[in-house]
């Protein structure tokens, strides 16, 4: 049976830490120096597997890669091992988003669910930015008001440079003295989330993000 132990974060970040090799063998570094780069990325992609069997941490070793082709096949045969992002129901967006009741939900066909650390689309109509991620095995959602102009600058979910709106949304959280309080949060995100989940490396921007938001 198939295992499918590695997160698509996870997947990125193993994928970075080869593209480190490859670069630093075709550089004529010191023997010594290589092997360092070498030793630093195993224990770096060790690290985020702490429970990871010996067969997994064997399938993860980067030690023995040496060319184009032992990279390009290393990352493939990872490829079948990455969990795929859980399946959403309609009803359960629909829960997530109980005050829209004319929600447009993504095709599922567009959807890459074995590339993606979160769900996400947008509303062209509305302006408005969806997002769904899991933690702890439960799927949480919040809506964003996104800004109608994209524009180049940093995302805070893939930190990468890349096509992102400035998007917004209303927290949960509230004060017993004002019932009237309101906070809203906002950050840049990639307008494109296909890309932003090929991208993303570790999931602490997204999930403080989305636990700020839902905070009570």
């Amino acid at each position: 049976m198939l295992e499918r132990f590695i997160e698509n974060h996870q997947f990125n970040y193993i994928r970075e830490q080869v593209e480190t090799i490859r670069d630093s063998r075709k550089k004529s570094l010191p023997s010594s120096v290589l092997q360092a780069v070498i030793d630093l990325a195993n224990a770096k992609i060790a690290f985020l597997f702490p429970e990871a069997t010996s067969a997994q941490l064997a399938m993860l070793d980067v030690s023995k890669l040496q060319t184009d082709e032992a990279y390009d096949g290393f990352i493939d045969e990872l490829r079948p091992h990455v969990r795929s992002f859980p399946q959403v129901s309609e009803q359960q967006v629909k829960k997530m988003f109980p005050k829209q009741k004319k929600l447009r939900l993504p095709d599922a066909a567009e959807l890459n669910v074995n590339r993606m650390s979160y769900m996400s689309w947008n509303d062209l109509r509305s302006n408005r930015k969806y997002i769904v991620c899991e933690k702890d095995h439960q799927l949480m959602g919040i809506e964003l008001k996104a800004s109608s102009n994209a524009k180049k600058n940093i995302c805070a979910f893939c930190n990468q440079l890349a096509e992102v709106s400035y998007c917004v949304t209303i927290t949960k959280a509230k004060q017993a003295k004002n019932p009237d309080y309101y906070k809203a949060i906002g950050t840049y995100i990639c307008t494109d989330s296909a890309s932003c989940n090929e991208n993303m490396t570790n999931l602490d921007a997204l999930m403080t993000f989305v636990e700020t938001a839902l905070k009570e």
